[in-house]
């Protein structure tokens, strides 16, 4: 516990530059782009003349110097307050403590079946290497890895909403079907089938990959040599020698593509029409929202820090090497 502690504190120390970078980079990235959610907006009304032009931009602050604007929003995200969205004229942070619970909902359980099936998948493949098994797993991962996600979600939704009528084409839930407690998750559940097939299949084929390789090589190693000369089973030694071994490079890998699907559960969420913080984010770069952009990044790297935080945690207990030489014990 003690160097769970220790670890936790300095990877939250050394988060801090990184979020403030991503703030800094972000922002200037913004602001170089052309036009903003004042022009978004006169543009969707047909037009202005310059004095309500100019009355916007002084109403939302858009009037000050860039470095000006770049200071107070720091300062606004040091008291936690994300802003004010100009395209929905609501607080951010409401706007996204609204959509971000379907995004990880979504993400939750496209990580929780790639990554626990996709492991086991890996298991079976590296259990005996070079197997007509292994081989057979290992080319329908690639074959399944090399499909563009949004063309598996347009595949799903034809064939088994459309075609087959299986699952509902579209939303998180039943619109105003007045079901609660466990009827409605069984709805929240039918409705999340497909998207999160969709979003999990590629990452679950990824997953398959590292496994197999990181237990092919530890089949090499001296302490599986060791054990196998003890006469232990052949499933024991997989089980508790080799799957453990190479399971240290999955949850690394599992960290690392962490940004990358929340990334493609932009893609996911337009597919299905689901309310998430994808969705939020196409309708804030149509919007020119700049405030709502900014809020949905460093949501976004947030996020993102929190899951390598965990990762850090389990990697410290799957190898307590490493929680050792980062407590300094």
């Amino acid at each position: 516990m003690r160097r769970a502690i220790i670890l936790l504190r300095r990877r939250a120390i050394s988060s801090i530059p990184v979020l403030l970078i991503v703030v800094i980079f972000t922002f200037f990235l913004l602001e170089s782009a052309s036009g903003d959610a004042v022009d978004a907006y006169l543009g969707s009304i047909g037009g202005g003349d310059a004095a309500l032009r100019q009355s916007l931009r002084e109403s939302y602050g858009l009037d000050q110097s860039m470095f000006a604007r770049l200071w107070l929003y720091l300062s606004s995200l040091a008291r936690f307050d994300l802003g004010w969205s100009v395209a929905f004229g609501r607080p951010v942070g409401a706007l996204i403590a609204e959509r971000l619970p379907n995004t990880l909902l979504l993400m939750g359980s496209a990580t929780a079946l790639s990554f626990g099936l996709g492991s086991a998948l890996g298991i079976l493949a590296g259990a005996r290497p070079g197997s007509l098994r292994d081989r057979l797993l290992s080319i329908g991962s690639l074959i399944v890895y090399a499909i563009p996600s949004f063309w598996l979600g347009l595949v799903l939704s034809i064939a088994f909403s459309v075609k087959l009528r299986w699952f509902p084409i579209a939303g998180v839930e039943t619109i105003a079907s007045g079901k609660t407690g466990f009827s409605r998750a069984l709805d929240i559940a039918d409705h999340l089938v497909l998207p999160v097939s969709a979003l999990a299949l590629i990452y679950l084929a990824l997953f398959l990959r590292v496994m197999r390789s990181g237990m092919a090589e530890a089949w090499k190693l001296d302490f599986v040599l060791f054990a196998r000369a003890k006469g232990l089973s052949r499933s024991r030694i997989v089980l508790r020698h080799v799957a453990r071994n190479a399971l240290l490079p999955l949850v690394t890998m599992l960290g690392l593509q962490s940004a990358a699907m929340l990334g493609g559960s932009v893609v996911i969420e337009s597919i299905f029409a689901i309310p998430g913080f994808g969705r939020l984010a196409q309708e804030a770069v149509n919007g020119r929202d700049a405030p709502l952009l900014m809020g949905i990044i460093v949501t976004s790297a947030v996020l993102v820090i929190s899951v390598n935080f965990l990762v850090d945690l389990v990697y410290a207990a799957l190898d307590p090497r490493i929680g050792a030489s980062e407590g300094g014990v």
